[in-house]
């Protein structure tokens, strides 16, 4: 079975991707599969630009199929922030930000918004550079799932991801973060942009 690398450090995020991945045949592997510690300066403007620049690191590092992505909140009422800066947004050491402090200052600067200006997305962008018949390829999709900014946070926050614990699904009147784990990967924004790199997946789980 080929093998394919999902450049990620978040133990949360790779296993939604080895259930997203689960009727591919491929294996799934982790960079510290690969005993690979580096990692790239996300230059990036865009989530777009992040996830490619990401695989495109990995694979050269890894030298088979890599998956990676980007991605965050984006509020529209803040101008689209936290975006591209969503893990370090809170100042120049807001790296170190803890999930819960981040998920707060998303509801504290959207005190006194009124809910027809709530409107909000947690959008990913997913890259995957493999090589085919010689030749290195490169494909990119993005996804989101739109709700809106809740007026408080949700009292159980999964680590690694702050801001599923504020974003309101009116549909489903709930917060991203409340439904289970196999329903929130059936709707979640990664498995949206994998519907579109899933012809590829397929061709290079066959090659």
């Amino acid at each position: 079975m080929k093998k394919l690398l999902v450049a990620t450090t978040n133990p949360a995020k790779l296993a939604e991707y080895r259930l997203l991945l689960g009727d591919v045949a491929l294996e799934v592997i982790s960079l510290s599969d690969v005993a690979i510690t580096e990692a790239p300066e996300e230059t990036g403007e865009t989530f777009a630009e992040n996830a490619m620049l990401k695989a495109r690191f990995y694979f050269a590092r890894a030298g088979i199929a890599t998956l990676a992505d980007d991605g965050g909140l984006e509020v529209d009422a803040l101008d689209g922030a936290p975006g591209v800066r969503s893990h370090r947004w809170l100042g120049e050491n807001g790296i170190d930000a803890s999930d819960r402090e981040l998920a707060e200052e998303v509801v504290r600067r959207m005190r006194g918004v009124p809910v027809e200006r709530r409107s909000a997305r947690i959008r990913a962008a997913v890259a995957l550079v493999y090589r085919e018949d010689g030749a290195v390829r490169e494909s990119l999709a993005e996804a989101a799932i739109e709700g809106v900014i809740a007026e408080r946070v949700h009292p159980e926050i999964r680590r690694g991801f702050p801001y599923r614990a504020v974003l309101w699904l009116p549909e489903r009147g709930c917060y991203l973060g409340e439904l289970g784990e196999k329903e929130e990967a059936r709707i979640s924004q990664r498995r949206k942009a994998l519907e579109g790199l899933r012809g590829e997946l397929e061709r290079l789980a066959k090659n």
